[in-house]
């Protein structure tokens, strides 16, 4: 009996945050951001990673609340440590933006967490480690070309610009003009700028 009550208090919660979540997002919608932010609060402090993520959100744009980027952070981590894709993005790009560059165990955290991403789809966190591979201090140029096709393939012009220099240039890939122009093509179809000057 005391098994089935834990389970149901459980579902309870659980229901009651995803409810609070989608509540948030309406009242996001419907341009009330400070109900919405406590809505998505109330979620989060129950450890629902979406709302955690959304208060996060909320934190870093300032939308119903301060702006404090600190704080997104803070929201950001608890959501990537439940396995939230975008929120691990958003927080390894915290901590390579607002920390000291030479503490190398917020390096490798960040890395992690941008490697988890990356495979969980998201474009940007594939793009972002992508670049930061081909030109990090300590290039690893095939790793860094790999995410950038995995983030071309899924439509990032910019990246498909970066899969061009990486054949041209010979970074990671034997070089090959003819298969960096149809990337830079792509790319400049696409809308990219720096394709279209690298055509020229």
């Amino acid at each position: 009996l005391e098994e089935a009550a834990f389970q149901l208090q459980q579902i309870f919660r659980i229901d009651i945050s995803i409810a609070l979540n989608i509540l948030g997002i309406e009242s996001m919608r419907a341009g009330h951001s400070r109900i919405a932010y406590t809505c998505f609060k109330l979620a989060a402090d129950r450890g629902y990673s979406k709302a955690q993520f959304n208060v996060g959100l909320c934190y870093e744009h300032g939308r119903g609340t301060e702006k404090d980027l600190e704080k997104a952070a803070l929201y950001y981590y608890h959501a990537a440590s439940s396995c939230h894709p975008m929120a691990q993005y958003r927080y390894a790009r915290y901590l390579l933006q607002h920390r000291p560059e030479n503490e190398w165990d917020r390096l490798q955290k960040a890395v992690t967490f941008l490697e988890q991403a990356a495979m969980a789809g998201v474009t940007e966190a594939q793009a972002y480690l992508g670049v930061f591979y081909v030109r990090g201090l300590q290039p690893k140029e095939k790793r860094g070309l790999k995410y950038l096709l995995l983030a071309a393939r899924n439509g990032d012009a910019q990246s498909r610009y970066h899969v061009g220099v990486c054949y041209e240039k010979g970074l990671g890939v034997q070089q090959n003009l003819a298969e960096a122009m149809r990337h830079y093509q792509q790319s400049a179809a696409a809308g990219n700028r720096s394709a279209r000057e690298r055509l020229r």
